[in-house]
């Protein structure tokens, strides 16, 4: 079991139960206790863990978000708080009646973000200058809206110049398996932070399909995408390794309490979302996207170095 700034990873537990106002896990004859208060997450691998229904509500309660694995340790399911903002009811109201200009103009800049910390990451690992330019100049021309679809052929460059003109991110592969633990990782951690915040994660502001139960989370965490890339490559792979071991795991997890600055404040990944969340929802009611602060990749790397 790891406990890293409020990230609780399980593996094999046989009991997780309320005792007090902490965590209780069992295993075997040991038994570890957390304040309820210090997590943000639990991430549970294994299949033999029994939790209890007392501790589920409790963890509601606490706004903690409860992230289950596979037998690939990848995350397939997310416990998430129901209504526990307190002004829950006129937040959702508010999210219904977003208009279809105002969720164009907040993606535009969103989407932004995200494609230039693509072109940031690319030019760190050394990129040719000219596929960096290429990129570049797709994003000079955004839309509103990304009507044209800048994001699509950005990243198709991008994962292009790392990895090779053969990779496709639906390839069974150890960088694609890092990437996607890491990106449900994010995934679970935005979508506990959008819950949070009174906000319906169906409702998105690009992302719509019907199917989808987490299109606002996906959009939100767009930013933090190539920042997950960046700490996979940088710090989770390396020639020795042909599966994602346990370590490689937690190390990806440990990404979440790394230091980033935002707007001159240093701060783990997970409260800079927090601050994400925060500003998207005051740039989306005032129509004015200068009021989203910038996720910028640069601003994690200076606060490693």
């Amino acid at each position: 079991m790891l406990l890293g700034w409020r990230i609780v990873h399980v593996k094999e537990g046989d009991v997780l139960r309320l005792r007090l106002d902490s965590l209780e896990v069992l295993k075997k004859e040991n038994k570890v206790y957390i304040p309820l208060s210090d997590i943000t997450m639990i991430v549970l691998e294994g299949n033999r863990t029994t939790i209890t229904t007392k501790l589920l509500s409790s963890l509601s309660q606490n706004n903690v978000g409860l992230v289950i694995c596979d037998d690939k340790y990848l995350p397939v399911g997310i416990y998430l708080p129901y209504g526990q903002y307190h002004h829950y009811s006129k937040r959702v109201i508010r999210q219904a009646e977003w208009t279809k200009e105002q969720k164009g103009l907040i993606w535009q800049s969103v989407i932004k973000q995200k494609m230039t910390n693509q072109v940031d990451y690319a030019r760190f690992v050394g990129v040719d200058e000219d596929r960096l330019n290429l990129m570049q100049d797709l994003i000079s021309n955004l839309l509103v809206g990304d009507t044209t679809n800048r994001e699509g052929p950005v990243a198709k460059v991008y994962f292009d110049s790392l990895y090779g003109k053969s990779f496709t991110r639906d390839d069974e592969n150890l960088i694609n398996g890092a990437m996607n633990f890491g990106y449900a990782i994010l995934r679970s951690c935005m979508a506990r932070i959008v819950v949070g915040n009174g906000l319906v994660t169906m409702l998105g502001i690009f992302h719509h399909n019907e199917f989808n139960s987490f299109n606002l989370v996906d959009d939100l965490m767009e930013p933090f995408r190539p920042l997950m890339d960046y700490w996979v490559n940088e710090y989770v792979i390396n020639d020795k390794q042909d599966y994602l071991s346990y370590e490689a795991r937690l190390k990806i997890i440990e990404f979440m309490s790394q230091k980033i600055k935002i707007q001159n404040k240093k701060m783990t990944i997970d409260n800079a979302m927090q601050e994400y969340v925060a500003s998207f929802i005051s740039a989306i009611d005032e129509q004015d996207p200068a009021l989203l602060v910038e996720i910028k990749l640069e601003n994690l790397i200076g606060e490693e170095s």
